[in-house]
C-alpha cells in the first residue's frame, strides 16, 4: 500500500513539476528581461530547487570520459562481460593501442593489474562509485558489479538472497580469472569475504590475488554507529513488518516484495537532515547569484545521490539478521547454502583494509576485523590504513581518495603482483 501511495503522490506532483519547468525555462530565456531581475532569478531558482527534489530519478549513466595521458586521449568502452538476472559485470575497456601510444610502449608491454570493484547493493546504483572507477582507470583494467533494481526484475526470475549474492561474487571472480584484485566497498564486505573464503577452502585456481575492504561492516559490533545501533535495538520483526512493501504492477517486478529505495533514501537524508537542507539553501543562493560552477557540482552530486534502487525482501532481511544483528561472520557462524564459511582457510590472498577516521556508517574497527578473521594469513600479506579526516563517502571518493588512498591501494597491488610473478617463476 505504501509503495502505491508513493507512486500516486509522485504522479500527483507531475502538473506542479511541469509548471516549475515552464517557469524556470521562461525566466531564463534570453528574450525575457524579467529574468535578469532579483525577483526573476529568485523565482527561477525556487522552481529549479522544487523540480530537483520532486523528480523521479532513474538509473544514472556512467558517462566515463576518455582518459588523457601524456597529452593523448584514450577511449573507454563500457561492456558487459557477464550477466544474470540480478547483476551484470561491467568492464571499462580502454583502447589498448591508444593506451600504448600514450605511454610510448608496445601493446604487448601493457601488464596492468585487474581490479574488480564489488559495488554496494544498499540503495544506490553502482554509478555512485564513478569516482572510484575513474581513479583506477589510468593504470588498471577495471571491472565493477552493476546490481539490478529489484523492481525491474520480473518475479518469474526468482528470489535473491545473501547466499545468492555470495554465489554471484564468486562466479564473477571466476569470470575475470586469476590474479584479480577484488575491492569490496561498504556493504559487500561480509559476502565478498565469504565468497573468497569458500574459494580458498576449495583451492580454486581463480581465487583472487588480493582483497581490499573499504568501510565495510565485517564486524558491526565494533565502534557502533547510528545505523548499527538502530539495527541492534529494533527487533527483526520491525524491519520485516515496516520496511518491506510490494512493487506496483506498473513495473516489470510488479508484486515482488522489496525494501523500497525511497525508504532507504529517507533514512540516508534523516541521518544528516540539516546538512542536506543547508546544501539546498546554498544551491538556491548559487542559482540566484549566477554561480554556475558550484550549482553544477550540486546538481551532479544530488542527481546521483537521489537515484535509488529497491532491494529484494530476502536479501535485505537476511543482511539485517546475519550481518547487523547476529554478526554471524564475526562470530564464526556464517554459512553459505548450509556450508560453514571459514575465513581462516584464506592463506595466500593478500588483505588490505581501509577505514575513514570520521566514518559515521562503518565505525573504526569494523573493517579491520577482517584481519582477525583471516587468522592464518601471514603478516607480510596484510595491510591496514585509516585515512585521516574523511567520512564514509571519502573512503572511496573525492580528493583524498584520489590523492592518498588510491595510490596506496595501487602500491599494495603492485607489491603482491611481484610476489605472484616470483612464485610462478619458482
Amino acid at each position: 500500500m505504501l509503495y502505491s501511495m508513493y507512486e500516486f503522490s509522485r504522479a500527483a506532483l507531475m502538473p506542479w513539476r511541469t509548471a516549475a519547468n515552464m517557469t524556470r525555462r521562461s525566466l531564463r530565456a534570453p528574450w525575457n528581461p524579467f529574468g535578469d531581475t532579483l525577483i526573476g532569478r529568485s523565482t527561477a531558482a525556487a522552481a529549479d530547487v522544487f523540480e530537483s527534489i520532486t523528480r523521479n530519478y532513474g538509473k544514472p549513466h556512467w558517462e566515463i570520459s576518455p582518459l588523457e595521458l601524456n597529452g593523448k586521449l584514450v577511449e573507454i568502452k563500457e561492456e558487459a562481460v557477464w550477466a544474470d538476472s540480478w547483476c551484470q559485470l561491467l568492464h571499462f575497456k580502454r583502447d589498448r593501442a591508444q593506451l600504448a601510444r600514450a605511454r610510448g610502449i608496445k601493446v604487448a608491454e601493457i601488464h596492468d593489474p585487474k581490479v574488480m570493484i564489488v559495488a554496494p547493493m544498499s540503495g544506490h546504483y553502482a554509478t555512485l562509485l564513478r569516482g572510484t572507477v575513474e581513479a583506477f582507470l589510468p593504470d588498471c583494467e577495471v571491472y565493477i558489479t552493476d546490481w539490478s533494481d529489484a523492481r525491474m526484475v520480473p518475479i518469474s526470475d526468482g528470489r535473491f538472497d545473501l547466499d545468492d549474492y555470495i554465489d554471484y561474487v564468486r562466479r564473477m571472480i571466476r569470470e575475470i580469472g586469476p590474479d584479480v584484485n577484488v575491492v569490496a566497498v561498504c556493504q559487500p564486505g561480509p559476502p565478498t569475504l565469504a565468497a573468497i573464503a569458500l574459494m580458498a577452502e576449495d583451492e580454486e585456481p581463480t581465487r583472487p590475488l588480493s582483497m581490499t575492504f573499504m568501510g565495510s561492516p565485517i564486524d558491526a559490533r565494533k565502534s557502533p554507529t547510528v545505523p548499527n545501533v538502530l539495527a541492534e535495538n529494533r527487533p527483526f520483526s520491525w524491519f520485516r513488518d515496516n520496511l518491506i512493501h510490494t512493487v506496483p504492477p506498473i513495473y516489470p517486478g510488479g508484486m515482488r516484495r522489496v525494501y523500497p529505495g525511497f525508504l532507504q533514501l529517507t533514512g540516508f537524508i534523516n541521518m544528516n537532515f540539516e546538512r542536506h537542507v543547508d546544501a539546498h539553501q546554498q544551491y538556491f543562493n548559487q542559482l540566484v547569484s549566477g554561480d554556475g560552477e558550484d550549482a553544477e557540482k550540486h546538481r551532479r552530486f544530488y542527481d546521483e545521490y537521489l537515484s535509488v534502487m529497491d532491494l529484494s525482501e530476502e536479501f535485505y532481511l537476511q543482511t539485517i539478521s546475519d550481518v547487523f544483528q547476529k554478526h554471524k561472520l564475526a562470530r564464526g557462524e556464517m554459512t553459505w547454502e548450509g556450508r560453514p564459511v571459514r575465513p581462516e582457510a584464506i592463506t595466500d590472498v593478500a588483505l588490505m583494509t581501509v577505514e575513514g577516521e570520521k566514518d559515521d556508517i562503518s565505525g573504526i574497527g569494523q573493517t579491520q576485523a577482517a584481519h582477525d578473521l583471516c587468522e592464518n594469513l601471514p603478516d607480510r600479506l596484510r595491510e591496514d590504513w585509516v585515512q585521516p579526516g574523511v567520512g564514509h563517502y571519502g573512503v572511496f571518493n573525492g580528493r583524498r581518495f584520489r590523492e592518498e588512498i588510491a595510490p596506496r591501494m595501487r602500491a599494495f597491488w603492485d607489491k603482491h603482483a611481484q610476489r605472484q610473478i616470483k612464485k610462478k617463476a619458482a
